[in-house]
């Protein structure tokens, strides 16, 4: 049985999923302390969290079986990516399910500040009826900046153009295309900045975007802007905000998020009259709950029984109808990768990998991550899909992709050179749609099923070596199954590549390297 561990509240629904999979047992223990969460994940596969669980290097020290952490929600930050990518472990999240959730509170936010409504409803319940003091902003007309024009930021942008708004984006990955789909004009932070009324905030938290507005921004800003943040804490500087908002540069903040959460009693910005906020409720419906839920359980149920991977945060995602292209060149590139792992003489400096024909064409990120981990495995224990590429960056190795459209001797092939104490090709295609096969070795052409053990014999040109071989393999027992030859004419020499059933033992492959007018001979486990 496959074990599931779920850390924190989940939806009934997800529990569900989980429950109703063919072998898998789920561990449902919301709440859990970390001395708790080490002692339950030892041998747990699976584990699904949410913002309060903390999956720490020590967790994953500790989860030898552990194959998948999946995060109800989308912010990734109570987790160690770099650790989890170390130890092999797939980190998926829920990026769609709250989406809409999260650019209704974020609109809710705007117009709340808008029309100084919290502070309206306050003074109401004192007994007050100050209509003058709670004069309000149109939106009509108005600008909003949104910062990141991922899946929240183009609801936000929908939802507010239809109130009647100017929309002004900086998102570096947006292109001229996608910005004129949503009918929104590109600019540059400082220029949103100083434009903007209202600037809202949808982007990840990351090294690059933690504290992207802060003093310098908030200088420069439209005398008055109101300030959303409905995202992650830390993203805008709260030292910084506070001190925009005193000196009356910022005018309003609306905040669902704070750096420590819940903030400690007496934060400056909960106390300030100009700010309103709420205990991170972006993802807080019963829908999104859920939405979120349900995706993740079917997120980890879909990986464990059938190793599909959606969402991923450190393995490229293969949807069901990308893997039924892109599967068989994937199971291609690790047999080019084990090729050439076990060729390697010694250091690897620069692994390239080219695509050529109608491969060209498929997402090959995941393509490339087999090749690598079919090389390192050799030389690194615990080398998977996950982990190939931060593995290969830890060895020093240059990893190049590149992609020509020039035919080939084939509809699409790949080619794998590694360049170090040797310098070796190894090219493959993929035949009748699904079946690998090696279609070159240096200069040698051929066609051979990479596939269990096999014999990889360089020799000169002369006869009698291919009885040799056969000879020397039967007087040992060992049956051939398949056997292909190249020739390199101008050069007098030829290769072998032989697939036998067994293991032939160092006794028989020095009496193959013994064997007059033999170069090379190579054992390779396919």
């Amino acid at each position: 049985m496959l074990k599931v561990l779920v850390s924190d509240s989940l939806a009934e629904e997800g529990i569900t999923v989980l429950e109703q999979a063919a072998g898998i047992e789920v561990l449902n223990k919301p709440g859990c302390s970390p001395d708790e969460l080490l002692e339950l994940i030892k041998d747990a596969d699976g584990l699904v969290i949410r913002s309060n669980t903390k999956v720490t290097p020590e967790v994953f020290a500790t989860a030898k079986n552990l194959r998948i952490v999946g995060r109800a929600g989308i912010g990734v930050d109570n987790i160690d990516l770099p650790a989890a990518t170390q130890a092999g472990v797939v980190i998926v999240n829920t990026p769609e399910g709250n989406n809409i959730t999260t650019a209704e509170h974020a609109i809710a936010l705007i117009v709340s500040l808008a029309r100084h409504i919290p502070q309206a409803t306050a003074s109401m319940k004192k007994g007050l009826w100050e209509k003058k003091k709670f004069q309000g902003m149109e939106l009509y007309n108005r600008t909003l900046g949104v910062l990141g024009a991922g899946n929240i930021g183009r609801f936000v942008v929908s939802r507010a153009k239809g109130l009647g708004m100017k929309v002004i984006v900086h998102d570096p990955y947006l292109t001229a295309e996608a910005a004129a789909r949503l009918e929104v004009e590109r600019v540059e932070l400082d220029e949103m900045m100083s434009r903007a009324d209202i600037v809202t905030v949808h982007v990840p938290k990351t090294k690059e975007t933690t504290g992207i507005l802060g003093r310098e921004q908030f200088k420069i800003a439209k005398p008055g802007l109101i300030v959303i943040n409905a995202a992650r804490g830390g993203i805008v500087d709260e030292e910084a905000l506070f001190e925009a908002l005193e000196s009356g540069q910022i005018g309003a903040a609306g905040l669902d998020v704070f750096v420590e959460e819940p903030p400690p009693e007496g934060h400056p910005l909960v106390n300030h009259p100009n700010v309103i906020c709420t205990p991170h409720l972006g993802a807080s419906t019963e829908q999104a709950q859920i939405n979120v839920a349900v995706a993740v359980a079917e997120q980890l149920r879909d990986f464990l029984i059938d190793g599909e991977v959606r969402n991923s945060l450190n393995v490229p995602t293969v949807s069901p109808e990308q893997m039924a292209e892109v599967g068989p060149y994937i199971e291609l590139g690790q047999k080019l990768g084990s090729f050439q792992g076990q060729l390697a003489q010694g250091r690897i400096d620069i692994v390239e990998v080219e695509y050529s024909g109608e491969v060209a064409e498929l997402k090959v990120a995941a393509i490339t991550i087999a090749v690598l981990k079919g090389i390192l495995e050799p030389v690194r224990e615990s080398v998977n899909l996950v982990n190939a590429s931060s593995i290969a960056q830890e060895l020093g190795i240059k990893v190049i992709e590149s992609k020509v459209a020039r035919s080939t001797d084939f509809a699409s092939a790949v080619t794998v050179r590694v360049k170090g104490v040797t310098d070796r090709l190894v090219a493959g295609a993929v035949f009748h749609g699904c079946q690998p096969r090696i279609v070159r070795i240096d200069d040698f052409m051929l066609e051979a099923i990479p596939e269990g053990c096999t014999l990889l014999l360089h020799n000169h040109d002369q006869s009698g070596v291919v009885g040799t071989v056969g000879t020397v393999l039967g007087d040992a027992g060992i049956n051939i199954s398949r056997m292909q030859l190249a020739l390199h004419e101008s050069r007098g020499e030829a290769c072998m590549l032989v697939n036998i059933n067994q293991d032939p033992g160092e006794k028989v492959l020095a009496a193959l390297r013994d064997a007059e007018n033999m170069i090379a001979v190579q054992l390779l486990e396919l």
